[in-house]
């Protein structure tokens, strides 16, 4: 609630504004427990007469009686002691890209930029938003979490493919098999500089770091931290930069983006883990602002889940799953292409 809300009181000041309505100029007079029955979805006259007494319920900032009469301009409020997102997903309309759906499982393209899940700064516009609003029933996850179909989750300005579960059963299933590493998930990723080696295992737990709770650090001797593996191979190098197939082990918070941070090649503009920058090649002239025309085209960490492979919990069948770059991801390889070439 903002502070120059008219009805605020200094009672208020410990509760979470939930609902605010106000009665329209042609409102005829109304039960308020019936009128916020009419106005409020799948909310039971009982809860709606359990907030009427605890004083939950407000018109013109009063507390009131379930005999209330609603009149023409009432502003009613609702307002209790948790935030109104912390427990509450608000449907919305947003356009899903599917790729592949039955009775049991969904496989999206998710964009770049598209949070999978409501969270702190990010209460809107989510994955999960336009799933509640295309799908109905969908499971909850472990413990309630309200977190429908959720069985994986991929970073905001990654793009790529999520499984979500349609039923409690393949919830269960497939959670399994992401937890016993059964899956295939691999990732492409343009990362700065060229290993070592053209193919290789990065093996190091990761952690939160000590000095950016934000950030995921390695920690090798396994002190903190999870356990992860990832497995990598180059598949093409354009001088400064290289473009890197991912095959994940393990799916740990940030975990390509971190490994290659800690062997010395970060993801090419993630400004997270230091990839937004030049790391390679000289930071004047020509080439610099080629680098920076290209932080440009895309202005986020360059790593797409470009494929995904599991068993259908209903047939056993194997399911894969593939997809292409997206427009920023290939338009900054065919300028690094040409880079090269020349």
């Amino acid at each position: 609630m903002q502070e120059n809300n008219p009805y605020l009181t200094e009672e208020d000041e410990e509760l979470y504004e939930h609902h605010r309505i106000v009665a329209d100029k042609g409102q005829t007079l109304m039960r308020i427990d019936h009128y916020l029955k009419h106005h409020l979805s799948g909310v039971t006259r009982t809860k709606l007469q359990n907030a009427i007494e605890t004083e939950s319920v407000k018109v013109n900032n009063k507390a009131i009686k379930s005999s209330y009469k609603v009149k023409p301009f009432d502003v009613i409020t609702i307002s209790l002691p948790h935030p109104p997102r912390e427990t509450e997903i608000i449907p919305e309309n947003i356009p899903l890209d599917i790729v592949y759906e039955d009775e049991e499982v969904l496989v999206l393209n998710k964009p770049a930029g598209m949070v999978v899940h409501p969270a702190y700064g990010n209460w809107s516009g989510t994955v999960v938003n336009a799933l509640v609003y295309h799908f109905q029933h969908l499971p909850t996850g472990r413990n309630g979490e309200a977190r429908p179909g959720l069985i994986h989750r991929i970073d905001k300005d990654t793009s790529g493919l999520l499984v979500i579960a349609k039923t409690e059963y393949s919830m269960a299933h497939i959670a399994r098999q992401f937890f016993e590493h059964t899956t295939e998930r691999t990732y492409y990723a343009l990362v700065w500089g060229e290993p070592k080696e053209s193919k290789g295992t990065i093996v190091g737990h990761i952690g939160r770091s000590a000095r950016d709770r934000k950030v995921m650090s390695v920690y090798v001797d396994g002190s903190q931290g999870k356990h992860a593996v990832t497995h990598y191979e180059v598949l093409q190098s354009y001088k400064y930069v290289s473009l890197v197939k991912c095959n994940l082990e393990t799916g740990r918070t940030h975990q390509i983006r971190a490994h290659f941070q800690h062997l010395g090649h970060p993801l090419f503009s993630d400004s997270v883990y230091g990839g937004d920058k030049i790391l390679r090649g000289t930071t004047s002239g020509s080439y610099r602002a080629f680098v920076e025309n290209c932080f440009e085209l895309m202005p986020r960490q360059a790593l797409h889940a470009k494929s995904i492979g599991f068993q259908h919990p209903r047939t056993k069948q194997w399911l894969q799953f593939d997809s292409e770059l997206p427009v920023d991801f290939k338009a900054v390889i065919e300028k690094w292409e040409k880079y090269a070439s020349s």
